[in-house]
């Protein structure tokens, strides 16, 4: 698909990959919707989008809240069209066991990524089968396919996130509407200072053999995502690599995983 002159819905827009990805869609002629909870922030980036020549809408949500969701849903499509592609990229969430996890955090970890795509998506899919044309992209972790130790929480929702990338895409077949699930190993954002202790849990295999993408690179391939419209996109070369060695010897790859991540204090 090429984004010039497409309407694009981006959440989690406030920082990180989204606000880079936002940048990228801008700087390629797309006509971006900034979805977040902080106003502020959205507006900050909306004027550095509008300031170097592209076009930025901002539309602050709280994604965890279906109604609001619904309200935004219609509030864009009256006001700016129907969007042409859905980046599903709202995602937070600690690396915690299950006995470190307090309750109410593993339920805001699965409202985000997961109901939030769902959610989003909901909004404005019955509209785009209508049309017969659309993409929905779901930002992914590489813990949506193997899980270290230290992360149960956080792979649940990216497993669940999984689960609705593969049944969206079989519910949409021959609609016109496609589905890309953008996975991408470790990124320098803001999530690692979002969420103390997190990276030390990385399973030392993937500091190794996974070259650490800048939000900005991560942006930038998202838009050769869209343009690719691929059923998987995947970078940086090196996680594909890792991934076929899941499916040619899952139980070598699982044991490294688990092997060179947390450990459990004796």
């Amino acid at each position: 698909m090429d984004v010039r002159g497409k309407l694009v819905i981006v959440t989690g827009a406030s920082q990180g990959i989204g606000a880079a990805t936002s940048r990228a869609l801008a700087q390629s002629g797309a006509r971006v919707i900034l979805v977040a909870r902080t106003e502020s922030k959205l507006q900050a980036l909306a004027d550095e989008i509008s300031a170097a020549g592209g076009e930025a809408h901002v539309r602050p949500c709280d994604l965890s809240d279906p109604a609001a969701v619904m309200a935004l849903g219609e509030q864009v499509s009256a006001e700016l069209g129907l969007p042409d592609v859905i980046v599903n990229n709202a995602g937070a969430g600690r690396w915690l066991s299950v006995d470190e996890t307090p309750i109410e955090e593993a339920v805001q970890m699965m409202q985000a990524p997961y109901f939030a795509a769902f959610f989003v998506t909901r909004a404005f899919l019955p509209a785009m089968i209508e049309r017969r044309s659309g993409l929905i992209v779901n930002v992914q972790s590489p813990m949506s396919r193997v899980v270290a130790g230290g992360c149960t929480g956080y792979a649940a929702c990216r497993w669940a996130l999984r689960g609705f990338n593969e049944g969206l895409r079989a519910d949409l077949r021959g609609t016109g509407v496609k589905v890309t699930e953008a996975m991408f190993g470790e990124v320098s954002s803001d999530y690692w200072a979002n969420n103390p202790g997190a990276e030390e849990r990385l399973p030392g295999i993937a500091n190794v053999l996974i070259p650490t993408m800048t939000p900005e690179q991560v942006g930038a391939a998202m838009v050769k995502a869209i343009r690719s419209e691929r059923q998987l996109f995947m970078r940086p070369f090196m996680l594909s690599v890792i991934l076929v060695l899941l499916w040619m010897a899952p139980r070598l790859v699982r044991w490294l995983t688990v092997s060179t991540g947390w450990q459990r204090p004796a």
